[in-house]
């Protein structure tokens, strides 16, 4: 890093010390601008890098909600407003107890990258509250959303921020959410996205996450003369991102060998497919169920309190759960067991000692920003599906979001090639994605 980014990045660390996940986000970022900066002097001309790292807003707030028995609780509820320089601030909400202001300026800043290289005019945002939904009765869901709402809806609006799910915020607290503020602002406007289908919602995006990181890891195959089909592919998670991964890679020929929970993983040398994959989508989405279940149905070795990475060979690993799940130790086990292609489905799943390991070794790997860019991807479209007031067909949705994952390799690996890292992903999802961002800051004028 030459002297202007680590000069940024040591005054970020002094004042946001406590914000670790962040930090670690923005270092991830800067420490591959210097070609650009060094190249581009205008960049520091303006200060663009001290204007990108600090959001353009923070709103913070109580969630008051009562439950089924009449106690009264608080929550806490946030939205970071990070970045809008090429379009309205776009990011999911995420309700889970670990939820606080740095891992949403984490995934804030994150978002403001991602959505870049989609292509899409949105800019970058994240928001949620540290409620978990779970063991929570509908009624109880309902209340606290419509709650959280009752703040959230004077910041929000379909050409201002629009927010969608995440981890903890599914279709029916989209839905929820989505009534309260029709219900306060009169109007029916595309101002959430993952809406249901029947007012609003687009075909694929409950797919898109997961879809468009196989895409991704399909073109970074193809890019090494190679491809899904006979490939052993490791999966962690189990949720909405993992599901539709498997699905996709068994399309395209490959086996999935595991998946995982927060409790432990499967490993199942025949293929999570067909019968097999049914019955994980009904033992999550239905039964919501713990992942050994599937193990004693299917007579297959579990794993209490283990991730995948090291207990078995893989040719492609797709992390698909939570950040900071791929331990540099883990990153190892991975190269010494064969794996030949990584693609991050979650959000910062790789430790900066994985990633290293990773790109010492020459592992075709590409990060989340790139990768997982596909469900925001989808939410663009919906948001374009919105605005003009159509519906598109699951076929033409899918081709969409295959092209715009196709163009984000095409985008990295030309950044990346073009600034003398060639097949870095890293750098060249950090660098295309950046410029685009910065060029439409300096446009704008000293706004933010």
């Amino acid at each position: 890093m030459n002297e202007y980014v680590t000069g940024v990045l040591e005054n970020l660390k002094k004042k946001y010390y406590w914000e670790k996940e962040f930090l670690q986000a923005a270092e991830e970022v800067l420490e591959s601008l210097t070609p650009v900066v060094e190249r581009e002097p205008r960049y520091k001309a303006a200060n663009i890098l001290e204007r990108i790292v600090e959001p353009e807003r923070v709103v913070s707030f109580k969630v008051p909600w009562q439950d089924d028995k009449g106690n009264i609780h608080v929550n806490s509820g946030y939205r970071i407003e990070f970045n809008s320089a090429l379009g309205p601030y776009k990011g999911g909400m995420r309700f889970h107890p670990s939820v606080n202001q740095g891992i949403l300026k984490f995934l804030g800043f994150e978002q403001i990258f991602k959505n870049s290289l989609t292509g899409l005019p949105m800019g970058g945002g994240k928001g949620g509250s540290d409620f978990d939904p779970k063991g929570k009765s509908d009624s109880e869901v309902m209340r606290f959303c419509q709650s959280l709402m009752t703040e959230l809806y004077r910041h929000i609006g379909a050409d201002t921020d629009v927010p969608a799910g995440d981890i903890g915020v599914g279709g029916r607290e989209i839905g929820y959410m989505f009534g309260q503020y029709k219900r306060i602002v009169n109007k029916f406007e595309g101002v959430l996205t993952g809406k249901g289908l029947n007012w609003g919602g687009s075909l694929i995006r409950p797919e898109a996450t997961g879809y468009g990181a196989v895409y991704f890891a399909e073109e970074m195959l193809k890019a090494n003369k190679s491809s899904f089909d006979g490939k052993r592919v490791m999966l962690s998670g189990s949720g909405n991102v993992a599901q539709f991964a498997a699905q996709k890679i068994n399309e395209l020929g490959g086996k999935v060998i595991s998946m995982s929970d927060s409790a432990g993983t499967v490993i199942d040398e025949n293929g999570i497919s067909g019968d097999r994959w049914e019955f994980m989508m009904d033992l999550k989405n239905n039964r919501r169920g713990r992942i050994r279940e599937y193990a004693d149905e299917f007579g297959v070795p579990y794993y209490d309190a283990k991730r995948p990475w090291g207990l078995t060979k893989a040719d492609v690993a797709l992390p698909c759960a939570t950040q900071n799940e791929i331990s540099g130790e883990e990153a190892q086990d991975l190269v010494k067991n064969g794996c030949i292609c990584v693609a991050e489905g979650a959000n910062m799943p790789s430790t900066p000692e994985a990633v290293e390991v990773f790109l010492g070794n020459k592992i075709p790997f590409g990060p989340g920003k790139a990768a997982n860019a596909g469900g925001v991807a989808t939410s663009g479209l919906e948001m374009s599906q919105n605005s003009m007031r159509l519906k598109w067909t699951r076929e033409e949705v899918d081709a969409k979001l295959h092209t715009i994952m196709i163009n984000i390799h095409h985008d990295c690996a030309t950044a990346a090639e073009e600034f003398g890292t060639a097949g870095n992903y890293v750098n060249g999802a950090n660098i295309a994605a950046f410029k685009k961002v910065a060029d439409s800051m300096l446009d704008q004028g000293l706004v933010f």
